[in-house]
């Protein structure tokens, strides 16, 4: 088995904590961390699910753009509501709280399965 160089070692150590991989870019890392924000546990609850809807949305469009959906439509109004609490946030701060709260939930669901 091959040994770990000590750049190596750091780099795993880093994202072992939850740091930045610094030769991915966070527009690279965002793609890459919502891809496996679709391999969570369906059992991660809707309010989770909804911070993160918020954050892409805040990540990918921006400002909301859209008038709020009517009270008969309640999951469409969640979701409006969860984009609408983190509209402040610009491009690179949602992306770097969407990553961090996939690699929170991450690590959840594997202390939850240990």
């Amino acid at each position: 088995m091959p040994t770990l160089t000590a750049k190596a070692a750091a780099q795993r150590e880093e994202k072992r904590q939850g740091k930045r991989d610094p030769a991915m870019g966070l527009q690279e890392e965002f793609e890459d961390h919502a891809k496996k924000a679709m391999t969570l546990p369906e059992n991660t609850s809707n309010e989770n699910k909804l911070i993160l809807y918020g954050l892409y949305k805040q990540a990918t469009v921006g400002p909301v753009n859209t008038s709020r959906p009517g009270m008969f439509n309640p999951r469409d109004r969640a979701k409006w509501d969860a984009w609408k609490a983190v509209e402040g946030k610009t491009k690179e701060e949602a992306m770097s709280d969407y990553i961090t709260k996939v690699k929170q939930l991450q690590e959840e669901a594997a202390a939850a399965a240990a």
